[in-house]
């Protein structure tokens, strides 16, 4: 960088994949987006960068060798098409990081033996972890400003034991560190002080269930402004069922599959994580094309009240956690754009108290708003979530 940062400047987000790298630039006082941009097909023979500001997308077509080659596309995209980051003042750079592990349950400014912890979390997140890692030593070896880990796992460490322990031999799960972690972490944080703020009060004694909905999903029971229990486990698999992953599955169906179909521990994984879920069921993962043809697809009307079927159970499960619910959350991609989904999920509810507003909910709107009736004893809200934004105002506190 050219010159010293400003503390309350820009924030350069990053959320490094295998095989791509999307970026923002965040201006965390007032969630400003001054660019944003994404480089795909890292490692492949042709790659894609793809950068907008000031309302304006530009693309390249390239090839893109590795992390370090896809840092250099960003830093050049922001010096062609602005804003230029040597000038721009930038107070950190935060990268999501999926997995922390049991041991960070905060975001932290990141140095080598940090960098090293996260690679050797490695194995609890294959798929992710050295993506996270690939990113940030790129990140480091260009942009000299403090480097801060925010980690999707964090705001569930918390969980009390009875949540977090597997009911497996304890030794086995200390050595190799199992347990329930949850993942979209940041998500249900950003989501839960929203809410608090959109219903006007204090973040203590309200108790939410919040389901963040995209092709992942997840849903979380939320009091005080913490999580006391979430559906994602050790990995992103357990739980709800979700754009390609299975969710909640016996898990003999591993030895039952290798003896049944001859399928390998790897082809197994590999089916429940990319070819179940919505898509496994009816060929499609994007709920408008599955909305669309329920009517005439059996398939598809079949995976609808399949995944409606599993939010509707962690919904009367963590209301009985919680004792007293006050609102329901709906987040994310499906979350926020779905109003089948919503409505789908907490019909015929009146008795417990949950009554939705067919008009509220009908719209669609990038603002957070309520979609119950006045007369609902549970809120039922739609808060847009915005991992980018949190992750900046995390970075710039922690470097603040």
């Amino acid at each position: 960088m050219s010159r010293q940062p400003l503390v309350g400047g820009p924030v350069l987000v990053i959320n490094s994949g295998s095989s791509s790298l999307k970026y923002q630039l965040v201006v965390p006082v007032d969630g400003e987006v001054l660019a944003s941009g994404l480089i795909e097909r890292i490692g492949e023979v042709s790659g894609r960068a793809t950068h907008t500001s000031s309302g304006r997308s530009h693309t390249i077509e390239s090839a893109v060798v590795d992390h370090g080659a896809a840092l250099r596309v960003l830093h050049d995209q922001f010096a062609e098409h602005g804003p230029d980051l040597d000038q721009a003042g930038v107070v950190a750079v935060g990268h999501r990081v999926v997995h922390g592990g049991p041991d960070f349950s905060t975001p932290v400014i990141i140095d080598d033996a940090v960098e090293s912890e996260i690679d050797a979390l490695s194995p609890l997140a294959p798929l992710h972890n050295p993506a996270a890692v690939a990113g940030i030593r790129a990140a480091r070896a260009r942009f000299g400003v403090p480097h801060v880990a925010v980690f999707d796992t964090a705001f569930f460490t918390g969980l009390p034991s009875e949540a977090k322990t597997y009911a497996i031999p304890a030794e086995l799960a200390v050595r190799h560190k199992i347990r329930r972690y949850g993942f979209h972490g940041t998500s249900h944080a950003y989501v839960a002080g929203r809410a608090a703020e959109v219903l006007e009060r204090p973040a203590v004694g309200l108790n939410l269930v919040i389901f963040h909905l995209g092709n992942g999903a997840s849903v979380s029971a939320v009091t005080d402004g913490r999580a006391i229990e979430t559906s994602m486990g050790l990995t992103p698999l357990q739980g709800l069922v979700m754009g390609t992953r299975s969710g909640d599955i016996d898990p003999s169906i591993y030895p039952f599959l290798r003896d049944a179909a001859a399928m390998s521990i790897a082809d197994t994984d590999t089916m429940l994580n990319h070819r179940s879920g919505v898509k496994g069921l009816s060929g499609v993962n994007d709920f408008r094309l599955l909305e669309d043809r329920m009517t005439e697809d059996p398939a598809a009307r079949l995976a609808f009240d399949v995944y409606i079927h599993r939010l509707r159970h962690y919904l009367g499960a963590y209301a009985f956690l919680l004792g007293r619910l006050d609102a329901v959350v709906f987040t994310a991609g499906v979350g926020e754009n779905s109003p089948m989904v919503r409505a789908a999920a907490l019909a015929e509810l009146t008795e417990f108290g949950i009554r939705l507003d067919p008009d509220r909910n009908a719209p669609r709107s990038k603002d957070p708003r309520i979609i119950s009736t006045d007369d609902s004893g549970v809120t039922v809200l739609v808060v847009p979530t915005n991992e980018e934004l949190s992750i900046a105002r995390q970075a710039q506190q922690l470097v603040g």
